[in-house]
């Protein structure tokens, strides 16, 4: 019997373990190593800071979601990976041998610029950040991207005095301008343009020639590779995420998935593109379990952006297309809490 590891519980292995749920897997035992029992579903994150939503409605039973699977959850970190050996060693010593591996373990955020690493809270792990924000004052955001400005707006209508700072755009020109409208509608200090180039005690921002006190600042700039997958053996692109093949499979390791966040597709790192490698991995891992070739994954170079603008309203996004309305967030809030109701096993696919 073949042994099946999965290292993380992003969008791609939730999605993944429910439907295994559905349909079991036959012939393998399958193990999912992740920190964190109850996750917190990131784009719901947002809706849980400005109050929409309660923070358990936002969060899904990772232990029972394998459980559910018939996989084995194993409460932990991955701290190495040799890819050679077949082996994940965990913060706590112990080891996972595999036969087959997938990878949905995320990314880091990018905290190289003086400061950062010492003085700046990042916006991953979501639980981590939760328990910081409890009393929301003056917050810097670092990262004018889509998580940074939903942030931002998040905490401004919490009240808070936000800025955020956004070193270059990171949407088409009119999207662009329909973002910064909103930001300033809702009183979001938005500085375009302006990179932080260093964090000091206080903190104080430092960018060019300013120099700025907050109580806080949360730090959503561009992805980072996960640390122990420099050392892990497997082929890696030149940022240094995880490089696939057509079938999601390592190109140097094809016995090892990669989804999400830690892998090198030429698609923005979103939650929507996750979600659909959850629907390939579950498709192409029960072919390798079977030994049938792996169907073709098709990189998905404009998806549906739905960004949230504090109160229950919301931008959507698609190519050039882009709009705006508080139905546009009762749309996104309709597909959240459909997502939720799959993982939880009360719905039985999203079709």
């Amino acid at each position: 019997m073949k042994h099946v590891l999965l290292v993380g519980a992003g969008h791609a292995h939730a999605g993944l373990l429910a439907a295994l749920a559905q349909t079991p897997v036959r012939g393998a035992r399958i193990t999912l190593v992740s920190p964190y029992r109850r996750q917190i579903y990131s784009a719901m994150l947002p809706g849980v800071i400005a109050g929409h939503y309660r923070r358990a409605q936002a969060e899904f039973d990772v232990a029972a979601l394998a459980e559910r699977a018939y996989a084995e959850y194993l409460p932990g970190e991955v701290v190495r990976f040799d890819a050679e050996r077949r082996v994940a060693t965990l913060a706590d010593g112990r080891s996972v041998a595999y036969d087959v591996a997938s990878l949905n373990a995320g990314s880091r955020s990018d905290l190289s610029v003086p400061g950062a690493a010492e003085l700046a809270l990042p916006v991953k792990p979501f639980e981590r950040l939760l328990e910081r924000l409890r009393v929301i004052s003056r917050v810097a955001v670092a990262g004018g991207g889509a998580a940074g400005a939903e942030l931002a707006m998040a905490l401004a209508y919490r009240g808070g005095a936000v800025t955020l700072y956004s070193e270059a755009a990171a949407f088409p020109p009119a999207l662009t301008e329909r973002i910064e409208r909103a930001l300033r509608k809702r009183r979001v200090d938005y500085r375009p343009g302006m990179r932080i180039d260093a964090l000091e005690p206080g903190p104080v921002v430092v960018a060019g020639r300013s120099r700025q006190q907050f109580d806080l600042v949360l730090w959503a700039t561009g992805a980072a590779p996960l640390p122990w997958l420099a050392n892990s053996g497997l082929a890696l692109d030149e940022r240094g995420f995880v490089q696939v093949d057509h079938g999601l499979r390592s190109v140097s390791h094809p016995e090892v998935f990669a989804v999400g966040d830690c892998a090198s597709l030429g698609e923005a790192k979103s939650g929507v593109h996750a979600v659909r490698h959850g629907r390939a991995l579950e498709q192409n891992l029960r072919n390798v379990l079977l030994g049938w070739p792996v169907h073709r994954y098709e990189p998905q170079p404009r998806a549906l952006l739905l960004l949230t603008c504090g109160r229950r309203y919301a931008i959507a996004a698609r190519g050039n297309w882009s709009a705006e309305g508080y139905s546009l967030w009762w749309w996104k809030n309709w597909i959240d809490r459909r997502w939720m109701a799959f993982l939880a096993g009360k719905k039985k696919a999203l079709g």
